[in-house]
């Protein structure tokens, strides 16, 4: 019998861990497949608070597992397939189960994050791993000299094309808007970089290519004009789609799928707690998902005691 069961091992479910052994749970944590999130995908994060001039991810996340190692708590790498209630109403207690194991506890935060959205569009799915792709980091230095398309235009999606831009000969970004939005210290950079260009108020309604991305089919939003580009890469970041399927009605989940929560973490279900990029709310940033860790594990400590 665990205290608490943390599902999910990124920045949010890291710093519940924090907290929790702070707390002297008996704790455990559940991550399926390695810690660091989503997050690991970006190179370099430049906004989180006491690092000037930016620090790597893969570092930033060592230190988070540094930080819980010293506290002893358990991880485990175990992919989370089902949550069950047992016992009364008030203070039920839960089933935790994986593919091959289960695990009882008292309380459970949910930190399962969130993965990128695909667009739908005709060629995405059959050129996926063949020129489209979800992650500039993995696979920028593919593109070498070649000419690529960014869609998307949050932070996530400007921070990609600089990055890409470091390896290829044109990146185009491609944005439905007439304004970006992403932060404008990002928007400066990208509109100073000299292999960087935007194409607004458009969209990319097709993917062509017999086995590579040969070129995609773009229409203006307001003009209706539609034309055909080359490229040899698209790069994808239009979105996030929480890791909540695995919940089957548990919880109360606003439309896209994400959990609702009040602002002490605490959600339609007594004793289970959300954060991080599952959890519906306004800004999905590292610094957030931590603020939101460590509230789950405050109402946790709360619930508990």
């Amino acid at each position: 019998m665990y205290d608490l069961i943390i599902i999910g091992g990124g920045p949010a479910g890291l710093t519940a861990a924090l907290y929790a052994g702070r707390y002297r749970f008996k704790t455990l944590l559940l991550e399926k497949m390695c810690l660091g999130g989503q997050i690991i995908l970006s190179g370099t994060i430049e906004n989180y608070p006491g690092f000037p001039g930016g620090i790597s991810t893969q570092e930033l996340m060592e230190r988070f597992k540094k930080q819980i190692d010293e506290l002893n708590i358990e991880i485990q790498m175990e992919e989370v397939t089902q949550i069950s209630v047992a016992g009364g109403p008030a203070k039920p207690l839960y089933h935790v189960r994986t593919k091959e194991k289960s695990f009882e506890t008292k309380a459970v935060i949910i930190a399962t994050g969130a993965l990128p959205k695909r667009l739908g569009i005709r060629g995405e799915d059959r050129l996926t791993g063949k020129g489209v792709s979800y992650c500039g980091t993995c696979d920028g230095p593919l593109f070498k000299g070649k000419d690529i398309m960014v869609i998307g235009g949050g932070d996530r999606a400007i921070e990609e094309a600089i990055f890409l831009a470091g390896y290829a000969r044109s990146v185009t970004v491609v944005h439905r808007r007439d304004k970006l939005r992403a932060s404008k210290i990002l928007e400066e950079k990208a509109q100073a970089h000299p292999r960087i260009k935007f194409l607004m108020d458009s969209v990319v309604e097709e993917i062509s290519g017999s086995n590579m991305v040969e070129s995609v089919r773009i229409k203006n939003v307001k003009s209706d004009a539609s034309s055909t580009l080359p490229c040899q890469g698209v790069f994808i970041f239009a979105g996030i789609v929480p890791n909540t399927t695995f919940l089957n009605n548990l919880l109360k989940l606003d439309d896209s799928g994400f959990i609702i929560a009040d602002s002490d973490s605490r959600t339609s279900q007594p004793g289970i707690f959300a954060c991080g990029d599952c959890l519906a709310k306004s800004l999905y940033q590292v610094v957030t998902a931590c603020g939101e860790g460590a509230l789950a594990a405050a109402g946790v400590m709360r619930y508990l005691s």
